[in-house]
């Protein structure tokens, strides 16, 4: 069965509402795993992860950084405009050029009172605190500092918004951190917290540009690395910047019906060098996001082998089902070289583009051995990307992590899963 004929209503389960961890526990690395291997399933607990991984064997991170997206502007009428930050609006070459950009940008969004919402400048003052933080010495003056927002246009189920600041020297970046609020997913029903700031972001983001963590990562601690480091565990990272698309649900009953969100990823010649040293074998994706990541750039050397002409090398939803690609026998490493040879030919140090790859029951993973993961919402595209990796027995895994105790969704514990096996 072509994966677009799956329903979605043979990937749900009863998740009480009670199961949602609403907080992170005390210490990141105190969460529970569920290492599915084979068929058996063994409860541990996070910190002794690498007792459970093979040696010499190769983690693949997704470093993006969350950044502050929802920005809560008061209208002079007294009422509240809330816009979501969703993605850079326009051509760009890269997230860090666009989130160092000064006096004015352009982003999609979603709007909560957008009705009310005509026209007009919107207008917020800066939570500025410590000026100093910031090092604007220029700035330490009576300058006031404020963000405007200008609604620009409507498009299918987004805005574009106009956001301009005062002082103009200060990057988007600085301007979220001072205006923002980080955005927790739809099911953590509450305000955002001091301790959501740090806790809701990996200990090793990076790279800004991400409105929802990549979760998996959320476990992981100093020494949780020291513990991978002793059993010559190694490390690479890749950025996925998680899109709000991510909790969409699906709505069509067949999966065909349903559009994939497109998110970007970025990742270093040198790294995918690297990866084509180490694949085939051992490797470790943490995260769904490393392990779409992965397997997009698998696709994108493929393509690359195909027709090394190519301009623009980027991925959409299906297309790697169709014979064109799916009936090729090309190894990770062969197509890992393809990709290195089509970068350095367009002379690029850093591959950056769109995928919109649906990873669904049907699909034959190449990349990546294991996954390590949290668990997902019923009905999800995140969880066909489980049921891709370990076939039927997900309902075995949710079941007994249902049984057992387990925390669910962001703030939840998480699972190992031996790909297939």
């Amino acid at each position: 069965m072509h994966p677009s004929e799956l329903s979605i209503f043979d990937f749900t389960y009863d998740l009480p509402p009670e199961r949602i961890a609403l907080h992170p526990l005390p210490e990141r690395d105190s969460s529970r795993l569920l290492v599915y291997e084979k068929g058996n399933i063994q409860d541990v607990i996070f910190i002794n992860v690498a007792q459970h991984l093979p040696e010499n064997s190769l983690l693949i991170f997704n470093d993006t950084r969350v950044i502050k997206a929802r920005i809560r502007f008061q209208k002079p009428t007294g009422g509240f405009i809330e816009i979501f930050c969703l993605e850079p609006f326009g051509e760009m070459k890269g997230y860090e050029s666009v989130m160092n950009t000064k006096e004015t940008v352009r982003w999609k969004c979603m709007i909560g009172g957008a009705g009310k919402w005509k026209e007009g400048l919107l207008d917020k003052k800066l939570a500025v605190g410590d000026l100093q933080a910031y090092n604007k010495q220029w700035a330490m003056g009576n300058q006031e500092w404020t963000i405007s927002a200008k609604l620009i246009e409507k498009l299918e189920d987004t805005y574009v918004a106009e956001f301009s600041w005062k002082p103009a020297g200060l990057s988007f970046a600085e301007v979220l951190e001072l205006a923002g609020d980080i955005p927790l997913p739809p099911y953590i029903k509450r305000k955002t917290e001091e301790q959501d700031i740090q806790r809701y972001q990996t200990v090793y983001a990076r790279e800004q540009g991400s409105v929802a963590a990549p979760t998996a990562g959320l476990h992981f601690t100093d020494a949780v690395f020291v513990s991978l480091q002793k059993k010559k565990i190694r490390s690479e990272f890749v950025t996925l910047h998680v899109g709000a698309g991510t909790f969409k649900p699906v709505k069509a009953s067949v999966m065909r019906n349903h559009e994939m969100h497109e998110e970007w990823i970025s990742v270093n010649i040198t790294t995918i060098e690297r990866l084509r040293e180490n694949i085939p074998g051992n490797c470790i994706a943490v995260g769904t996001t490393s392990a779409r990541t992965l397997e997009s750039l698998y696709w994108m050397g493929v393509k690359a082998m195909i027709d090394p002409g190519l301009k623009q090398l980027d991925l959409g939803q299906w297309e790697v089902y169709e014979e064109k690609l799916n009936e090729l026998n090309i190894s990770p490493d062969q197509a890992m070289a393809a990709l290195a040879d089509w970068l350095r030919q367009h002379d690029q140090e850093k591959f950056f583009t769109t995928t919109r790859l649906m990873i669904a029951p049907g699909y034959r993973f190449r990349m990546i051995s294991h996954l390590i993961t949290n668990f997902h919402q019923p009905q999800s595209t995140l969880l066909l990307l489980v049921a891709a990796a370990i076939g039927n027995d997900w309902i075995k895994c949710y079941r007994h992590a249902l049984q057992n105790g387990y925390r669910f969704l962001s703030y939840g514990d998480s699972c190992l899963l031996y790909i297939n096996s």
